[in-house]
C-alpha cells in the first residue's frame, strides 16, 4: 500500500509541474503565485536530515516573500505527528482531496466516445478554453499557467469536445509508467447533464489502454459528490486521500 502510494506521488508531481520549485532537504517547495494548492505548497518526497523546527520557519519565510500563504501537503507518507506540529503552529485544514485508482484490465466501458477529440499535444487554444470552463480571469494566471502545462515531459492524451468552433469540455490524460492520470475534467455548465465528462473520461482510459496503461488514477476533492459518483461508475475506487495544512 505505502509503495503504491509513493508511486502515484510521484506520478503527480511529474504530471503537474509548478511555475518555481525548490528542493530543501527532502522537501520539494513549490511556487506558482496561488493557482493552486497543489502547485503552490511544500511536499515531502525523500530523506530528510534536518529538523521541522528548523525547516517549517524558513519555508514560512520562502512563502511570505513569495506572497502566498504557506501551505504544506499532507499525505498517508507524512508523519502524522507533523500534522499535529503544523495545527498547533495555527495551521488549517484545507482541500481534503480522495485519491481513486482503477485496474484497466477486462473489458471496456460500453460508452460511445464519438464526440471526443483526442490529441498528444496540449495546444493554447485548450488551455485557455479550461480557462474559460474554470472561469479563471486572474490574468498573472493566464500569463504563467500555459507553460506549466507545457512543461509536462510525459506523454499526454488531450481531450476535447467541440461545439462549433468552441470548446466545451476537456478531459487530460498523463501516462507515467503503468498507469494514466486523468486530470483537468470540466464542462460548461450550459452543457452539462449530458454524458460529456462520462466520454471523455472512458475515452482517455480507452486511448490510455491502447498506449500501454494498465491502471489509471484521478483526484477528487472531497465534497465534490457528482464527480465521485461519475467516477466510481467508471470502476474507480478509493486508494486514500491527502489534505493541505494552510496557514494565513
Amino acid at each position: 500500500m505505502e509503495t503504491t502510494i509513493k508511486q502515484i506521488e510521484d506520478m503527480s508531481l511529474n504530471a503537474w509541474p509548478s511555475h518555481k520549485m525548490e528542493l530543501y532537504d527532502g522537501w520539494i517547495l513549490r511556487f506558482s503565485y496561488f493557482y493552486t494548492h497543489r502547485t503552490n505548497s511544500v511536499e515531502q518526497f525523500g530523506t530528510a536530515v534536518l529538523p521541522w523546527r528548523e525547516k517549517i520557519p524558513y519555508c514560512e519565510n520562502v512563502y511570505r516573500r513569495l506572497g502566498t500563504p504557506a501551505i504544506f501537503k499532507i499525505s498517508p507518507l507524512v508523519s502524522p505527528d507533523f500534522d499535529y506540529v503544523l495545527e498547533n503552529r495555527g495551521y488549517r485544514i484545507e482541500h481534503t482531496t480522495n485519491v481513486m485508482t482503477m485496474d484497466l484490465c477486462g473489458s471496456d466501458p460500453e460508452v460511445s466516445c464519438d464526440l471526443v477529440q483526442f490529441s498528444n499535444c496540449i495546444s493554447d487554444k485548450w488551455i485557455y478554453s479550461l480557462f474559460d470552463l474554470k472561469k479563471m480571469t486572474n490574468p498573472i494566471h493566464r500569463a504563467v499557467v500555459p507553460s506549466m502545462y507545457h512543461a509536462i515531459l510525459k506523454e499526454t492524451i488531450c481531450a476535447c469536445i467541440v461545439d462549433g468552433d468552441e470548446i466545451i469540455a476537456t478531459g487530460l490524460g498523463i501516462l507515467d509508467r503503468d498507469y494514466i492520470g486523468i486530470y483537468a475534467i470540466h464542462v460548461r455548465e450550459d452543457h452539462r447533464r449530458k454524458g460529456y465528462a462520462r466520454q471523455i473520461c472512458s475515452g482517455l482510459l480507452q486511448e490510455g489502454k491502447k498506449m500501454g496503461a494498465q491502471k489509471a488514477y484521478l483526484q477528487v476533492v472531497e465534497g465534490n459528490t457528482s464527480a465521485r459518483t461519475l467516477y466510481e461508475s467508471l470502476g474507480f475506487s478509493q486508494m486514500y486521500s491527502y489534505w493541505f495544512r494552510v496557514k494565513e
